[in-house]
């Protein structure tokens, strides 16, 4: 586990804010000064290749990185951007495993699109 690795992971695991890459280096590089752009996204890339972040693009088609790999869904607010987790339990199941033309289901993974309790 190198230094810069350890350090993104770190900042990950303290935020339930989605940072993008840019924002994960700017923190980092308080801490890993050597640290650099190149480095933080190879990080990045092989935490998400072990299954240690996720990786979230939306409309905006901007990179995010989520340290929760529990099983959940997510809440984008169309008002101010704002973008949270929600329980998986909170959604209720997709019975059909297999649907119409074939198609098997392995996961599902839902955004839900709204307004937060602040945007209301």
């Amino acid at each position: 586990m190198t230094h810069p690795r350890l350090a993104v992971l770190s900042y990950l695991a303290g935020t339930k804010h989605h940072p993008t890459a840019e924002e994960i280096g700017d923190a980092v590089n308080k801490d890993v000064p050597t640290a650099a752009r190149a480095s933080i996204y190879n990080v990045l890339h092989s935490l998400r290749d072990v299954g240690l972040v996720g990786e979230l693009v939306f409309k905006d088609a901007v990179v995010r990185y989520d340290a929760n790999v529990d099983r959940h869904h997510h809440f984008v607010c169309t008002a101010c951007g704002g973008l949270e987790d929600i329980p998986w339990e909170a959604v209720p199941p997709f019975p059909k495993r297999r649907l119409a033309g074939g198609h098997t289901v392995e996961s599902v993974s839902v955004t839900l699109r709204g307004h937060c309790p602040n945007c209301r």
